[in-house]
């Protein structure tokens, strides 16, 4: 099945008078399909009047003179093709067949070794073998010639693509599938396939860090030294160095992954064998991976959300909408002048003159809010995102795109922005060929816009502008992006649907929590993100008033509990205690904050004074610290105000501001 290009070089090899070529080395994995392929040759062969000889490097003592006598009539028959499967079993050979026994063969005679690993280095550096020896490493079918060996052998249609999903075409899994996929139209892989190709394909590790260096392989979408070293922290380099040289393991600009098959059946074996190790590993991995996020030069960030992206497949969601696929094969760039031309090309193919003059009215606003996506190896351009940022909207930009001034409606109407907040609208979403559906580059533009949600902690609303908002919806809702209703803008006559997410109600970490076990379980596992929560989003002066009136109810909790603030971020974000008691340590933070520094040591003292020591007047509390009343005064107002930055600031940004400030 398939393999034409491996055949051809065969075909061709027989067929040359002056063999050009006198060796072919075949390397893959195990169950890739090397010895179908050697069947393939010998009946080649024979077809044209030549012999065959046929070893098994798994039946031959790996020395010199077993392997002498096992070849018998290539020794001196130059019609003779000598096929030798499971070389890696007696690989320890190569340097001898390749300085001594080769070359003493008659000329004509051709070999083809098979063997899981490639050929030594020295074949190409040796000057007789650098065009006498061909190199052909086995990958896995495509899908054209997957699905017809599916076909040949009845398998369902309705079950050909969980079948290609697996197997990712590997031959052996293929035919494993084919015999566990019945009649019936649905299909999961059986423990004996699984089995099956650990063994075939992995074999018994050397030891349990050996193991699991290949479970986080399996696990996340690719993996580098610096992963493993957040599993495996005592052995990462040399268990890096031994998965880069395994057959069944690929290299690639960010790291290693297995092929599809292996990976799969690695992860399922997991999976299935340790439930709750499985569930560890995972959250070791993500949590690296939010790291690499958050913390990544521009360079990496798109890698590091398409690794994020990744380990959400299991969910039953996002692997509907994201391919995965030709990864490597375009660019994300930043916009420059010099893309505008194709850019408004696009948006013109695509969306039609009222869009795209819309994206030239932003292209000359917000240049730095768009991306163009190119192919890697001609530049050409294939699509294109913009995404809006901003802390205001002016009348001339509400009146020009309806969609705009539909995402700020709705923000205005369900939670305005407050002082240092802004919100952003995926506004732009264009593809070359596959307009708004699932593609290599609707890929890189998903990954990008989460890499924004979770980088991104001062944005308070984030919007996203799709054509048909239902075909989307399913990854929206598993994202908890919401569709606003009753809200369709239309530009050009083609209607949008608008997505939302109020990031004070629902901040990225607790969005991150909830979207770890959806990763594993599915989204019907699991509550609604926001569900029980009923989080009060202030303006900045209802929150200082508010600030005010809970340091006023210090030793009172029923007024502390019905505080706006104890329904704010700055309370839900902690985990223990009811909601007074939540906000009393939230106070009580913000108010220790200014005990060690000597600048507001003594305004730490007047807030102590009058709040929490309880002082029955302002003059008493004045009295106590030994101050004139209208100093005291100052160093309260002072002391307070700074209180409600601090908390003002932490609610914006997180628990982990209040640290740093």
């Amino acid at each position: 099945m398939g393999r034409r290009t491996e055949l051809s070089v065969f075909r061709d090899a027989l067929d040359d008078a002056g063999q050009t070529i006198a060796a072919i080395f075949l390397h893959g994995p195990g169950g890739i399909g090397k010895s179908a392929l050697l069947q393939r040759y010998a009946d080649e062969a024979r077809d044209r009047g030549r012999t065959v000889v046929e070893l098994d490097g798994r039946a031959i003592s790996p020395t010199p003179a077993a392997f002498r006598e096992a070849a018998g009539d290539a020794l001196t028959d130059d019609r003779t093709v000598l096929l030798v499967d499971g070389f890696e079993h007696c690989q320890g050979l190569e340097l001898w067949l390749r300085d001594r026994f080769l070359p003493r063969l008659p000329v004509g005679v051709l070999v083809v070794l098979a063997g899981r690993r490639p050929p030594d280095l020295g074949w190409q550096s040796d000057a007789g073998w650098a065009e006498a020896l061909c190199v052909l490493r086995l990958t896995e079918l495509d899908r054209d010639d997957a699905v017809e060996l599916l076909e040949r052998r009845d398998v369902p249609a309705e079950a050909h693509k969980p079948v290609l999903r697996f197997t990712s075409g590997h031959p052996l899994a293929l035919c494993l599938a084919a015999e566990s996929a019945g009649r019936s139209g649905t299909w999961s892989p059986d423990r004996y396939m699984v089995e099956t190709l650990l063994a075939r394909m992995v074999g018994e590790p050397p030891s349990a860090a050996h193991r699991r260096a290949l479970e986080v392989c399996a696990h996340a979408h690719t993996t580098t030294e610096d992963l493993l070293r957040s599993v495996l922290p005592d052995d990462a380099g040399t268990l890096f160095a031994w998965l880069r040289r395994l057959p069944f393991i690929d290299s690639g600009r960010h790291g290693l992954f297995p092929t599809g098959a292996a990976r799969e059946a690695i992860d399922t074996d997991l999976r299935w064998r340790d439930p709750h190790g499985y569930r560890a590993l995972h959250d070791t991995i993500r949590s690296h991976v939010i790291e690499r996020i958050r913390d990544a030069p521009e360079a990496g960030v798109l890698p590091a959300a398409t690794a994020f992206c990744y380990l959400n497949r299991r969910g039953g969601v996002i692997s509907r909408f994201i391919t995965y696929t030709r990864i490597g094969e375009f660019v994300e760039c930043r916009y420059l002048p010099e893309d505008r031309a194709d850019v408004l090309r696009l948006a013109l193919s695509a969306e039609g003159p009222a869009s795209a003059a819309l994206v030239e009215f932003w292209l000359e606003r917000q240049p730095e809010g768009f991306w163009v996506h190119k192919r890697a190896d001609t530049g050409e351009v294939v699509g294109f995102m913009g995404q809006l940022r901003s802390a205001h909207c002016s009348t001339e930009e509400l009146s020009a795109d309806p969609v705009v001034a539909a995402a700020w409606a709705h923000c205005r109407a369900a939670g305005p922005v407050r002082s240092g907040e802004t919100i952003t609208i995926t506004r732009f979403l264009v593809a070359a060929g596959s307009y708004m559906r699932p593609s290599p580059v609707m890929d890189m533009m998903l990954w990008r816009v989460v890499a924004g949600w979770v980088r991104d902690e001062r944005v308070a609303w984030s919007f996203a502008a799709m054509a048909d908002p239902e075909y989307w919806e399913p990854l929206m809702a598993y994202t908890d992006q919401q569709l606003v209703q009753r809200c369709r803008p239309e530009v050009g006559g083609r209607a949008y649907g608008i997505f939302a997410h109020d990031w004070r109600v629902t901040p990225p970490d607790r969005w991150l929590a909830v979207g770890a076990l959806q990763a594993l379980f599915g989204p019907r596992a699991m509550p609604k993100i926001g569900a029980g929560l009923e989080l009060t989003v202030l303006a900045r002066g209802e929150f200082d008033t508010a600030v005010r009136d809970a340091l006023r109810a210090w030793r009172q909790p029923d007024l502390l509990a019905t505080n706006p603030l104890a329904r704010s971020r700055l309370v839900t974000d902690q985990a223990d205690g009811s909601p007074a008691e939540r906000l009393r340590a939230a106070l009580n933070e913000a108010v220790d904050g200014m005990r060690d520094d000597p600048r507001e040591a003594k305004l730490h003292r007047a807030v102590v004074a009058t709040y929490r020591q309880g002082a029955p007047t302002q003059e008493a509390a004045a009295e106590r610290l030994g101050l004139p009343f209208s100093t005291y005064r100052r160093h309260l107002a002072a002391g307070v105000e700074r209180i409600c930055e601090r908390l003002w600031d932490r609610e914006l940004r997180g628990p982990a501001s209040e640290a740093g400030s």
